[in-house]
């Protein structure tokens, strides 16, 4: 991930405005972040956890789970792109412009040599700041998984169970991170592919 150059002092309208050329544009403080496109690894482990986690949201009805490109406002003058995150209900029904998403109920980023250290700090300050009740970050090498909330200093590091209980769910939903890590680093095709 590149940092645009600090002297200028960039807004929502100002990213928005920018070509549609293949990289990601995110907003934070202020500062534009560029990303690249994710590596292949990267976008299987986005996949692969959308394919567990949206049959519990669906199931639960209160909300939906959806990937990036995104454009969320967390109300502050930012614009991120989370790769994989759980929009609420408006009004009875799944949002259907980026503006009715809000703050999300969950959010994950699936790190990239490219987006660590953004991922690591200044999102999740980020997010920490606006609200967000749970931030994952899903680290490939390591095959673990940072569960942070808005109030923590430090992670909960997950390698065995990655755990949300969704704010209107009976029960909670649960990740066997082993089985998901084998899951995105298996050369066979994901079930229902082909």
């Amino acid at each position: 991930m590149v940092m645009a150059p600090a002297t200028k002092s960039w807004t929502r309208a100002d990213v928005l405005a920018l070509p549609d050329d293949g990289n990601r544009y995110e907003l934070v403080d202020r500062d534009l972040l560029v990303t690249p496109a994710p590596r292949l690894m990267h976008q299987r482990a986005v996949w692969e956890l959308f394919r567990r986690l949206d049959p519990y949201v669906r199931s639960s009805g209160f909300g939906a789970v959806m990937l990036s490109p995104a454009d969320l406002n967390l109300g502050v003058e930012a614009l991120v792109q989370p790769d994989l995150f759980v929009a609420g209900l408006r009004d009875g029904r799944e949002p259907i412009e980026w503006n009715e998403v809000g703050i999300p109920l969950f959010a994950v980023e699936v790190l990239s040599p490219s987006s660590a250290r953004h991922d690591r700090v200044t999102k999740r300050r980020l997010y920490q700041r606006t609200g967000v009740p749970l931030y994952w970050i899903v680290d490939l090498d390591a095959r673990l998984i940072e569960a942070w909330t808005p109030t923590d200093d430090q992670p909960t590091v997950c390698d065995v169970e990655a755990v949300w209980h969704a704010p209107k769910a009976r029960e909670p939903w649960r990740l066997d991170v082993p089985a998901y890590f084998t899951a995105v680093h298996s050369s066979d095709p994901p079930a229902g592919s082909g």
